[in-house]
């Protein structure tokens, strides 16, 4: 099976913030598929590390809506706006640990906008349906 590329991808300048309230850049690549619209695989490579994480589409944009007191995510990723208008605020928990990144949310809201102009919100599964009937038929042939 051959890797099929990204549809939209942005590199986006983002913080990590650890719990003495340091900051560490962490440059993040954000790519999403037409093929799996409902995806946002995200890259995050700091100074000494890289790890890389899918997030919901979905997830992202109502974390842009999201405050502190309620979060988007129930699971290992939540996502709200910060006190600060200019950042959001993406916590990502793992069994390596846990992690609180600040990214600028003018950049993440023209990522998800280029992403809307592809597969609008709420159509992804009419553009799933085709990919797997693709799917299927390529098995088929197989």
């Amino acid at each position: 099976m051959t890797q099929q590329s990204y549809d939209v991808v942005e590199v986006v300048a983002m913080q990590l913030i650890s719990s003495d309230a340091s900051v560490v850049p962490v440059s993040t690549e954000l790519s999403f598929r037409t093929s799996d619209p409902y995806t946002v695989r995200a890259v995050f490579t700091g100074p000494q590390t890289m790890s890389t994480w899918l997030l919901g589409r979905e997830l992202l944009v109502q974390g842009l809506l999201a405050v502190a007191d309620d979060p988007a995510g129930t699971g290992d990723v939540q996502v709200w706006r910060d006190d600060d208008p200019e950042f959001a605020l993406i916590s990502l928990s793992g069994v390596e640990g846990s992690a609180l990144l600040a990214a600028p949310t003018e950049q993440l809201e023209a990522f998800l906008a280029r992403t809307e102009e592809l597969v609008p919100l709420g159509e992804e599964s009419d553009r799933m349906e085709s990919e797997i009937s693709a799917l299927i038929a390529a098995l088929l042939t197989a």
